[in-house]
């Protein structure tokens, strides 16, 4: 049945809405976006035109000592004052605005620039903070701060390329084509509870994580104040971006390994430590404590990039659908099996990602 043309975002839920994909090179090989363009283009049904996005690793290679700003811009006086801030607080390399094409279906795109930068050292030794968590306070700044202005990512050698639109239009509009990356990761969005808006598309990165998500986080709030009391500041109108600095908390900051990180985020249910030996159970038992705030509920599916590699986790009753397959060096991941057959057809080892079990690759070397 048709629904009425009054209905508006969010008035409408889609269970199994939102695409996700992923496509990494373990030997660190760089290939363009075409790949990962036509596979979340197949997954166009599952958007609504209000968000789609990229991220992308390894595509700044003259500059992977520095960290590579794009920040989005409402207004000239934004700018300005963010480069004032910047100007401050880093010392720049050099700052251009991203390369975009027109696309039609594209309209009020902010204007949006990329800074590769490095702490500025006598602020960072007065901060008394080392080099991420330096950058991390300040990205939270302009973001909270500093009106019109809105960091889309803030990694080393990667970034995140995102706005209002189908994928493969964002794709277009970026000319994601055009980067090489070993990992890629895409999202096509349909917003059931938060607007669409371009700080709103995934990814949702910091440093250099990113996060691509597909579901409904339904214990926001406590995670929300759970990372909040470590400075980390959820102003983005959607349930996704406390993901990303939940895994940022646990692994950087706590020195927890990324797959007990994910664990602790889909942490065993207490029947079933009832059932496990004394000191499993007491393991077990000590992280539900420790980090019961840290638990996420809702049906998910996400793919986590970093430097180290991806990472892929579904929810521990697989309420969204996430794909896995392989091909020599290469790695694909989708909402359907066909998005990854479109750019693989001779793909083997095809399977679903298991509950609440992290499914991880990393790239070789590291």
């Amino acid at each position: 049945m048709r629904q009425p043309a009054s209905l508006r975002e969010g008035d409408v839920r889609i269970p199994s809405g939102c695409a996700i994909a992923g496509i990494m090179d373990r030997t660190g090989g760089r290939h363009d976006g075409r790949d990962i363009l036509k596979a979340i283009a197949l997954m166009h049904d599952r958007s609504n035109g209000l968000g789609g996005g990229f991220a992308a690793y390894g595509i700044y290679p003259e500059y992977a000592s520095l960290y590579a700003f794009h920040i989005m811009y409402e207004s000239k006086e934004a700018r300005d004052r963010t480069e004032a801030y910047l100007d401050v607080h880093f010392m720049s390399e050099k700052q251009e605005r991203i390369p975009t094409e027109p696309v039609k279906s594209i309209q009020d795109a902010p204007d949006i620039w990329r800074y590769f930068v490095a702490p500025h050292p006598v602020k960072l030794n007065m901060s008394g903070l080392d080099e991420a968590e330096y950058t991390m306070q300040h990205v939270f700044h302009i973001n909270a701060a500093i009106p019109g202005a809105f960091v889309a990512s803030s990694g080393k050698n990667m970034g995140a390329f995102k706005g209002v639109g189908y994928p493969e239009d964002i794709g277009e509009f970026y000319r994601i084509g055009d980067y090489k990356a070993w990992l890629w990761t895409a999202h096509g969005r349909f917003p059931t509870n938060t607007p669409g808006w371009w700080g709103g598309a995934h990814p949702f990165t910091l440093l250099n994580w990113s996060i691509v998500h597909n579901g409904e986080i339904s214990s926001y709030d406590a995670n929300r104040r759970y990372v909040e009391q470590f400075g980390y500041e959820c102003s983005l109108q959607t349930d996704t971006e406390v993901i990303t600095y939940l895994f940022d908390l646990l692994v950087r900051r706590h020195g927890l390994s990324q797959e007990l990180a994910a664990h602790i985020l889909c942490a065993s249910s207490w029947d079933e430590i009832d059932k496990m030996d004394p000191e499993r159970a007491e393991f077990e038992t000590a992280l539900r404590c420790v980090y019961a705030s840290a638990l996420i509920n809702g049906p998910m599916s996400i793919i986590l990039g970093s430097d180290e590699g991806l990472l892929a986790l579904n929810d521990r009753l697989k309420l969204r659908a996430l794909m896995a397959g392989e091909k020599g060096d290469m790695v694909y991941l989708a909402s359907e099996q066909a998005a990854i057959e479109l750019v693989c057809p001779d793909v083997e080892n095809v399977r679903a990602i298991d509950g609440g079990v992290p499914f991880v690759v990393q790239r070789e070397g590291r």
